[in-house]
């Protein structure tokens, strides 16, 4: 049977615990041997994004130390995920670096190309909108970008259309970016809240009562603009759906 670590994302151990939960169960569900290495921490990628990955390599040598030994290691953060995968460098452990970048995945990905699952034994009778991460789309290409003249798929929709009683709505501009980017929401505060306002304004109008994606970051950026908006439109990660049994 293939051992899996589960990478859980500092914002997301922090912030949104419950995604964790949904991840972990959801791979017990699926017949999957779950392992939490319990001294993980921060992939990095902060620093990275703010001009400072070369201070970030007793980050790259600790996530090493916790991960290489497991047959894949899934996550329910796309950027995450994508960080590492494109930056996870060692000078000290540099095959083993190697081969934790191609046994990353993200857990929509985990799901579709590993698993092959085909059905899910979930329920979730709501109006939801998918909301296409950035890193999710341009960089793990979870599903096919709009402005391609290419034959559309998605990875997170697949799975989605497997929950029962979930409606997915259709989104005017289905993957544009929300606008956080990490530190660009604190460095372009104005543009970053009206891109977020946008995406918000798109889900809202064509009926959406939750806001679901890969990646929590977009969601926490999206929440906030529905709470100070006081809307009654929730966000959720995909994993809590996937394995919701309302």
């Amino acid at each position: 049977m293939m051992t899996v670590a589960l990478f859980i994302p500092c914002y997301v151990n922090q912030f949104y615990p419950n995604a964790a939960k949904a991840t972990l169960q959801l791979l017990q569900k699926l017949g999957v041997e779950v392992v939490y290495p319990p001294k993980q921490t921060c992939c990095g990628q902060p620093m990275a994004n703010a001009g400072f990955e070369h201070l970030s390599q007793e980050c790259n040598e600790l996530f090493i130390e916790n991960f290489s030994a497991f047959d894949y290691i899934v996550a329910p953060s796309a950027s995450c995920v994508l960080h590492v995968k494109d930056h996870l460098a060692s000078q000290k452990y540099p095959e083993q670096a190697n081969a934790i970048r191609s046994k990353l995945y993200e857990l929509a990905e985990f799901l579709t190309d590993v698993l092959k699952v085909e059905k899910l034994d979930a329920s979730f009778p709501r109006k939801v909108g998918l909301h296409h991460s950035c890193h999710g789309l341009r960089g793990l290409y979870l599903s096919q970008m709009s402005e391609l003249n290419a034959p559309p798929f998605s990875k997170p929709q697949r799975l989605l259309n497997m929950v029962k009683g979930l409606q997915q709505i259709e989104l005017d501009r289905k993957d544009e970016c929300c606008g956080f980017g990490g530190t660009f929401c604190v460095a372009e505060e104005a543009v970053s809240v009206k891109m977020g306002k946008d995406r918000v304004t798109d889900h809202t109008k064509n009926g959406a009562e939750f806001i679901t994606s890969s990646d929590l970051s977009c969601l926490m950026h999206l929440e906030g603009i529905l709470h100070r908006n006081k809307s009654t439109v929730k966000i959720i990660h995909i994993a809590e759906i996937l394995n919701a049994e309302l």
